[in-house]
């Protein structure tokens, strides 16, 4: 038996072999659990706990009535594109380069795997009707290039320009 939680509210699960049984978290039970490393893993997910499968893919069953691998955003930033570019949050994103009225590249902290992630964007500019935010140019692992133009075609210095990356 080990204790698991604080003193004045243990839980108490049952281990062997490297498997927790009947342990409670919070307020999800976790009813079977492999402790590998220091890391503990469900091991059943038909409760939606989550899992690591053989090849490392994060698993969970989010609801849909099935497990399947989640694919997580890479790297994600929000920035202002006007005047002196700024980033406002951001994840995996060290800086924004200005490139040019509209003309932006993200730079990654850690880059991606290789070119083949999908981008995402989207803006917000009151006043100045509907804008299109196109990935422009040649992807890398480091960086990303990025566009904001107008509905007349031209480039344009948006005020909330907001980018995901997934891979």
């Amino acid at each position: 038996m080990a204790y698991i939680g604080s003193p004045a509210a243990p839980t108490i699960a049952t281990v062997s072999d490297g498997t927790v049984t009947s342990a409670k978290l919070a307020d999800d039970a976790v009813t079977s659990a492999k402790i590998t490393d220091g890391a503990v893993t469900p091991t059943d997910l038909s409760t939606g706990h989550p899992n690591w499968d053989s090849s490392g893919n994060f698993q969970f069953n989010s609801g849909y009535g099935s497990v399947a691998t989640a694919y997580a955003c890479r790297a994600w930033v929000n920035f202002d594109g006007t005047g002196t570019v700024a980033i406002r949050a951001s994840g995996n994103v060290s800086s924004i380069t200005d490139n040019g009225t509209g003309n932006y590249t993200v730079n990654f902290t850690t880059a991606m795997p290789d070119g083949n992630y999908a981008m995402v964007s989207c803006a917000s500019d009151e006043g100045s009707g509907p804008l299109t935010y196109v990935q422009q140019g040649t992807r890398l692992t480091t960086s990303c290039p990025v566009k904001a133009i107008d509905r007349n075609g031209s480039t344009y210095d948006t005020a909330n320009y907001q980018c995901g990356f997934f891979r």
